[in-house]
């Protein structure tokens, strides 16, 4: 495209852009490329064009910024006013695995089988996990011309599928908010294409999952989920995030593995904060717990 070209016929329209758009430039210079010393430098390329440059330890306040701004937009333009994000393992089977998982656990050593058994007892959370965002899904709210609780995940197996799962199921569209890992790491087949991001930086995936967050589950986990669950209880506690609800999905599990009440009695918390948590066995429980909150009326939850 030629720079007439692209200015077009009308360049005297008050309404008309008076400078190039970033990529019509970019055309412009491969239209008009001359090979020479100093145009196959690296200091000549365009500087959004310049991977190298943008990979830069120096530049790394630039793609926090890039990495808040391009989810931060296209959920904008997806007309995404809330969500309900769902935090759980990564290595939980779903219902129909567990029974090829127990046999070919019984070769295994006992301690290395009776783990497998552990998690197969847990794909019933797999199946709670997919019954809430079938479920949420199903009501199809919408609020001042966006969608509420648009299900968001982690956007990796076991509970994320479940999530994903069930809001694809029921006919919507739901988010996976993928990290860059050292091992393999894909986004499950149930989220939406064009709602799937990838991120370098924790910190701004956390981020994301809780700007628009309106309620949030979390089911059994391990490290990733106690991170992302204790982060939301601490900006609750301290007053930097309003209340909203958070479910914890299987009592049994977590006061196992935490003992909450110790902390209260240790003086390290307040037994008010024992308040910020709500505990569900069911989907129902949940969006009971939810529908409760923001006041949401009751004939609005489906059957299936």
């Amino acid at each position: 495209m030629s720079i007439e070209e692209a200015a077009g016929d009308d360049g005297e329209d008050l309404s008309d852009r008076k400078f190039y758009r970033a990529e019509q430039e970019a055309e412009f210079v491969e239209s008009a490329f001359t090979h020479t010393p100093q145009t196959r430098h690296p200091a000549y390329r365009l500087a959004f064009r310049d991977t190298d440059f943008l990979l830069r330890d120096d530049l790394r306040p630039v793609r926090f910024q890039l990495e808040l701004l391009k989810t931060e937009m296209l959920l904008e333009e997806a007309r995404v006013g809330s969500t309900l994000v769902m935090y759980g393992s990564a290595r939980i089977p779903p219902p129909e695995a567990v029974e090829t998982a127990l046999e070919g656990a019984k070769a295994l050593p006992t301690e290395d089988r009776m783990v497998v058994e552990r998690l197969a007892e847990k794909s019933k959370y797999y199946q709670e996990a997919y019954r809430l965002a079938r479920l949420v899904s199903e009501l199809s709210i919408i609020e001042h011309g966006q969608r509420q609780f648009v299900i968001c995940s982690g956007g990796g197996p076991s509970i994320m599928e479940a999530a994903n799962r069930g809001a694809s199921d029921a006919g919507a569209e739901s988010i996976g908010l993928n990290i860059v890992l050292p091992h393999e790491q894909a986004p499950n087949p149930y989220v939406t294409p064009y709602l799937s991001f990838q991120f370098h930086y924790f910190a701004l995936r956390k981020m994301h999952f809780l700007l628009r967050a309106r309620a949030v589950a979390v089911f059994p986990g391990g490290f990733g989920t106690f991170d992302e669950m204790f982060e939301l209880l601490t900006l609750i506690q301290t007053g930097k995030m309003k209340p909203i609800p958070v479910l914890l999905f299987g009592k049994e599990f977590w006061t196992r593995v935490i003992d909450f009440g110790a902390l209260a009695r240790e003086g390290v918390i307040s037994p008010k904060d024992l308040e910020l948590i709500t505990w569900c066995e069911s989907a129902e429980d949940a969006w009971e717990c939810i529908a409760q909150f923001y006041k949401i009326e009751r004939d609005r939850t489906p059957d299936f």
